[in-house]
């Protein structure tokens, strides 16, 4: 099945829209499809600023309805006590708002980004996505996510070679409670980094020590600004060191 095969036959959809490759792409196909569909951007302290600020742009440049939903998220003390079902649990929240939102607006079909590459093993949210009853055309029609990267540049979409950025709570080490100020500290830290030129990178925290996580290309790099990083984010960090193992 393609997408337009797809899309022939669900002709009004809500996107739950990250700003991502993934459902960038599908925002892009389903303005070029004219289907009657709106987009959801759940905004909570696990996502920075940037992804906001992006979502609105490329939203804006399509010609997309975008609607942003408010998730205070920190009050669901089954997320923030950060177990091994957090993931799981945090999917629930966030489509449970998206639902609610979308059959507001007069839409019964919800979609998401998930593509043909991702591993349910790998990502307990999933779970969550068959429970809800969320649709994923891009892994109903088997486009990998180098499928999708090659499709949005032939597009001409900025996100063709964006980085994958998960959510801000996935570099608390699992078992420790997600405090808003560890967020920002995070948030902070990594939005530094990408100022410096870093992509695809990670900041990792334990009990308020830092793990900088990076390409083995960008060992030298981080070494080289050594200095600078220490003086804008070691204020925040008990301690702050680099992983020697190279992010995958």
């Amino acid at each position: 099945m393609t997408l337009e095969e797809f899309f022939k036959y669900y002709k009004k959809v809500a996107l739950a829209f990250s700003g991502g490759v993934d459902s960038s792409y599908l925002l892009y196909i389903l303005k070029k499809l004219n289907i009657e569909s709106t987009a959801y951007f759940v905004k909570s302290e696990f996502q920075p600023d940037f992804e906001l600020k992006e979502s609105i742009t490329l939203a804006t440049k399509l010609g997309a309805d975008l609607k942003i939903i408010d998730n205070p998220i920190l009050n669901e003390e089954k997320i923030i006590i950060n177990d091994s079902g957090r993931c799981y649990y945090c999917k629930q929240n966030i489509f449970s708002h998206i639902i609610k939102a979308a059959k507001q607006d007069g839409y019964n079909i919800i979609i998401d980004g998930t593509n043909a590459t991702d591993d349910e093993s790998d990502r307990p949210g999933m779970k969550a996505l068959k429970e809800m009853k969320i649709l994923s055309p891009l892994k109903i029609c088997s486009l990998t996510k180098e499928d999708i990267r090659n499709l949005s540049k032939d597009a001409g979409l900025p996100t063709w070679d964006k980085p994958s950025y998960s959510c801000l709570a996935t570099r608390i080490n699992s078992g420790e409670k997600i405090k808003k100020d560890t967020l920002v500290k995070i948030e902070k830290s990594e939005s530094y980094l990408f100022k410096l030129g870093f992509k695809d990178f990670r900041i990792r925290v334990k009990d308020n020590s830092a793990v900088i996580q990076v390409k083995e290309k960008d060992f030298q790099k981080v070494m080289e600004n050594r200095d600078r990083i220490l003086k804008t984010i070691s204020h925040m960090f008990d301690e702050i060191s680099l992983d020697l193992r190279p992010r995958r």
